[in-house]
This record gives structure tokens, sequence and C-alpha cells, in this order.
């Protein structure tokens, strides 16, 4: 997954190309980039400075999503990386506002700024179908929000009421934060404290929760990762078949 250093996309091609990067097992860079607001008001979700981006995004991806989708399946990501001149127009433009302002994303939606004291982070949005149908017929949101605490190195996580969806934040030196605008309200783990329940008491709400990373992929072939095959689309074609 090693990628040379990249300049801000200038072109369609460039901003392709980006999307191509790989930044884990699961994820590309281009399931990160659609955002509703930018798409409706006709602003561009690129990053000023990719490198960092995809720095961080690689944290993301490879500490918390991926293990993730291995336990419980596909995830779906509402929100991901915001660009700085796209996030301050939906902090002070766009109506309802739906982002917090640019100092307050920085390494958080805002992939390619580090926060007030030069710590490296990538926020997204996201929703576990496996616990948003279970969410939806009265499951508490905090048997997840647990579940995430007690498995993943996670600096921040914040629950909304539609779908279970939260935000889930990598950053250097986490602090290890859980708030909800779901009830109860407000603080759930605050940083630098331990939870209000104990570990027996959390186990016990994830109990029924898939093993941790039990979903095995199937790998590619050892000899077939190893040669070098020609390029998909360099061979002769048939010309009975191609017409």
């Amino acid at each position: 997954m090693a990628t040379g250093k990249k300049r801000k996309p200038k072109s369609y091609s460039a901003l392709d190309d980006l999307g191509r990067v790989r930044l884990s097992r699961h994820f590309f860079m281009r399931d990160f980039l659609y955002t509703e607001i930018g798409n409706f008001f006709g602003i561009p979700n690129i990053p000023d400075d990719p490198n960092l981006a995809i720095t961080a995004g690689m944290q993301l991806c490879q500490n918390l999503l991926d293990p993730m989708v291995d336990t419980f399946g596909p995830i779906a990501v509402r929100s991901a990386y915001r660009s700085p001149t796209l996030n301050h127009f939906g902090a002070t433009e766009a109506k309802p506002q739906r982002c917090a302002r640019n100092t307050s994303n920085y390494a958080g939606h805002i992939w390619d700024m580090r926060d007030a004291k030069g710590r490296m982070g990538a926020c997204a949005s996201i929703v576990v179908p496996w616990f948003a149908d279970q969410y939806d017929h009265g499951r508490d949101w905090r048997d997840l929000a647990y579940w995430v605490h007690d498995h993943l190195p996670y600096h921040e996580m914040c629950f909304f009421p539609k779908l279970a969806a939260f935000n889930l934040t990598w950053r250097e030196e986490p602090a290890r934060m859980i708030y909800s605008y779901v009830r109860p309200l407000g603080k759930l783990v605050h940083a630098g404290h331990p939870p209000p329940e104990d570990h027996g008491e959390r186990m016990a709400r994830y109990a029924d929760f898939p093993p941790f990373e039990g979903i095995k992929y199937p790998t590619p072939p050892a000899d077939r990762l190893a040669r070098k095959t020609p390029a998909r689309g360099s061979g002769t074609i048939d010309k009975g078949l191609s017409q």
C-alpha cells in the first residue's frame, strides 16, 4: 500500500489517481471523498495535502475500520474527509449547519491538517448495518460504544440518533472519549477517566456480538501474488468476440 509523494490534484485524472490509493485491506481513498454538501453546492472535496490525508486515513482504516469490517461485515461511510474549504462552508453558510468549525475538525474530518498540538488524525462517520437493525428495535447504542472502547485504539466517538451512526476518530495521543446525541445525552466517557461501567458490565452488553475479527475472507493464492502477469487488456482479443 506504499504510495509516492502526491501533489494536490489539478486535473480529473490526478483526482482519479488519488481515489485509487489503497488505504487498507478493505478501503480506498475514494471511499471517503463523497459529500452531500459538496455535491449539492458544487464545492470540490479535494485534499490540499494528499500525503497527510493518505497517512492519516491509513491509520483510521487499518486500526479502526478494518477490524470492524472483519467483525461485523460491511460498514457504511456516511461522512469522512472534508477539505478545509468545504468544512468551513458547512460550518458557516450551509443550512442547517452540520459541520463544526475548522479548528475543531483539524485531525478529525479534516485529515490533511494537524490539530493545534501538531497531532495527526482522521474521522469517519459510519453505520454498522448489523447493529443498526437492532438499534432500530430498541437496542442501546452504548452496547456498540463499549465494544469499540474495549477492542479498538480509538480517540473519540460521537453517536447520533439516526441508524446509530457515529463519528469514529483515530488520532495520535488518543483521549478515548465517548459522547452522544442519543439518550443518555452528553459525555459517557471523559478523557483520562474510566467508563462508568466496569469491564464485566460492559462485556455483558456485547456478549452476543460476533467474534472479534471472526470473518475470514478468501486470500489470493501466494503464487499469484509473487509472479508478474500481463496487465488486463494487454492480450489479443478474438475478432469474433470483439464485434
